[in-house]
């Protein structure tokens, strides 16, 4: 167990490593007996160790330019053979390099290489990107030729949204989200985000829930700027659907639903305000940083019926300069008896993170019910 925990807290940089190299140059060589093999890993170790990831996958995607062929279709035909080979199911933890072939954290690299130097070859740098992503991923390559090729690329994906490969379906939604996190932002699809809706229509009841997830993960990036979009793609497709189609509708909502967007939650039925009195407590209302705090929060329902509650909250915490910033977060959804008094408590943590500078000073906790303020309560948080 302790030697699981310490590779899960292993960076994620130090899977592309001189092992790996050497591993993929035995592979190349393989199937190109020329392959200048200690080159290529002369060139792909050299100055590795001072790298983070990305600027690892640049560096050796720059040492294959230097040593695969020059003519970009005879340079990815040697990686395409390669590879692995592939598999029809979406085990992640099956895409390793084996005897057989090259799959996993190495693959990363080579889609590198198709989106530097094959832009001006679309078509068949995207037949590589197909072959590619079934044994790792393509989403971050694949953006360059939506933004320099976008009609050519689009018609592709539209092909590859029936392809029998779960691994090429997630492609075709994964690739074109337009916030892909890592990945280059598709401006064109933040700014109009319907080109890519027939894939996602195509793909929305997909068999594979790891395609599904995609989708709405692609959807909800739209309800960052078009959450009128995504409203009225709910309103279109929640009637009627299946168990896992609402599962990725409510995944898609997840923004939304957090925003309190009234459209969104009138069609998962939470329109109604909240019929009641709503209290809010926190203990203790000191609290340093390193520690944590518990939210108590009474609901009183005064209404002769049922009421259907989504209850999130926000810390709004004081920066340094003075302004508020809060995120809304995940509280709790329920079904409020008529009648009925309930106390839900949740524990908030103060544990220092990288991601954020927590300002000692008094702050606030603000309880939206059904996307409307009910509650507010102070607390000092301290050095």
């Amino acid at each position: 167990m302790q030697k699981n925990r310490a590779a899960m807290a292993e960076p994620f940089k130090h899977r592309i490593d001189p092992e790996l190299i050497a591993l993929a140059a035995t592979h190349l060589r393989r199937v190109q007996v020329d392959f200048p093999h200690r080159r290529f890993v002369a060139l792909a170790t050299a100055g590795l160790a001072e790298l983070e990831l990305k600027q690892r996958v640049v560096h050796v995607a720059a040492a294959l330019a230097a040593t695969l062929p020059m003519e970009f279709a005879m340079a990815v035909a040697v990686l395409e053979r390669s590879l692995a080979p592939a598999r029809n199911d979406d085990d992640l933890s099956q895409l390793v390099p084996s005897e057989h072939g090259l799959a996993g954290w190495f693959v990363w690299t080579m889609t590198e290489f198709v989106a530097t130097r094959g832009l001006a070859h679309p078509v068949r740098a995207l037949a590589a990107l197909h072959a590619m992503t079934q044994r790792y991923t393509a989403e971050f390559a694949i953006r360059p030729f939506l933004i320099e090729h976008e009609a050519i690329t689009l018609a592709t994906l539209g092909r590859w949204a029936t392809d029998q490969s779960p691994h090429v379906r997630r492609l075709v939604s994964e690739g074109s989200r337009p916030r892909l996190p890592w990945g280059q932002q598709l401006r064109q699809f933040v700014a109009d985000p319907t080109p890519t809706l027939p894939l996602l229509a195509a793909l929305q009841d997909d068999p594979s829930e790891y395609v599904r997830r995609s989708v709405a993960n692609h959807l909800n990036d739209i309800a960052k700027d078009h959450p009128d979009v995504v409203a009225a793609w709910l309103e279109q497709h929640l009637e009627g659907a299946s168990s896992a189609r609402r599962a990725m509708l409510k995944h898609a909502s997840r923004t939304l639903v957090k925003r309190g967007d009234r459209r969104v939650l009138a069609v998962w039925g939470f329109a109604a305000a909240f019929g009641g009195e709503a209290e809010l407590r926190i203990v203790p209302s000191r609290v340093a940083i390193g520690g944590s705090m518990q939210l108590q929060l009474t609901l009183r329902s005064t209404q002769k019926r049922s009421q259907r509650l989504v209850v999130d909250y926000v810390v709004q915490r004081v920066r340094r300069n003075g302004a508020l910033a809060g995120r809304v977060r995940k509280g709790w959804v329920l079904e409020l008896a008529a009648g009925e008094t309930r106390v839900l408590t949740k524990k908030h943590s103060w544990q220092p993170v990288t991601t954020r500078v927590d300002e000692p000073g008094k702050h606030t906790v603000t309880v939206m019910v059904n996307g409307r303020v009910v509650a507010e309560a102070a607390f000092d948080l301290r050095a």
